[in-house]
């Protein structure tokens, strides 16, 4: 389907929803463009400031609260540390490290209806390597900043999940949603058959 996701979610009754709402205006990153200024570094002509940051980011909140409150009784909530924790609760975090892939992206999961996930067994924890006592990533410099420069593609770049976290979703939640399908299936037959 492509279309606006509240309409879809008002069209068919859905089994649960793991959304990846945009994390731009959700973030604890660039917290500065939410003042007035003047600012500490050079602002980009695209990149909202003051009044505007502040009005998008409620507008992303209040997006957030209408899949948090969508009448479904399964919903997940993916978005980095940010704003969100004041809105929704402190949510469990998880590495992709812990998942076995050689990253670190600490990643919130808001969680409604399903189990906290668990360590992927199949995968064992990967292990970074060491500078100067301190646990560094693939992804991440000797100092521990992100290895992605500037540039158009970096916010989807760091967007991405990682397979290990998507593996974790589809195999631990995707078996539970298959089983409450197949549940309600049997109980609706067995609904029939007694009214036949």
């Amino acid at each position: 389907m492509q279309c606006d996701l509240l309409d879809a979610l008002g069209q068919r009754k859905w089994q649960g929803l793991i959304a990846f709402p945009d994390c731009t205006y959700l973030t604890c990153s660039a917290e500065w463009a939410y003042g007035d200024g003047p600012h500490h570094q050079k602002v980009k002509p695209e990149t909202l400031v003051g009044h505007d940051r502040r009005a998008a980011r409620q507008a992303a909140i209040a997006f957030v609260l209408k899949l948090w409150n969508c009448g479904l009784e399964r919903v997940v909530i993916e978005n980095p540390v940010g704003v969100l924790s004041s809105v929704l609760g402190r949510p469990p975090t998880y590495q992709p490290y812990e998942f076995g892939d050689d990253a670190s992206k600490r990643t919130c999961l808001w969680v409604r209806g399903l189990p906290p996930l668990h360590a992927d067994p199949f995968h064992a924890q990967a292990q970074p390597r060491m500078v100067n006592g301190k646990p560094r990533w693939a992804n991440q410099t000797d100092s521990g900043q992100n290895k992605l420069t500037p540039g158009k593609n970096r916010a989807r770049d760091r967007s991405r999940t990682y397979p290990g976290l998507a593996r974790a979703m589809a195999s631990q939640w995707g078996v539970l949603t298959q089983q409450a399908i197949t549940s309600n299936s049997t109980a609706k037959e067995s609904e029939i058959c007694q009214n036949e």
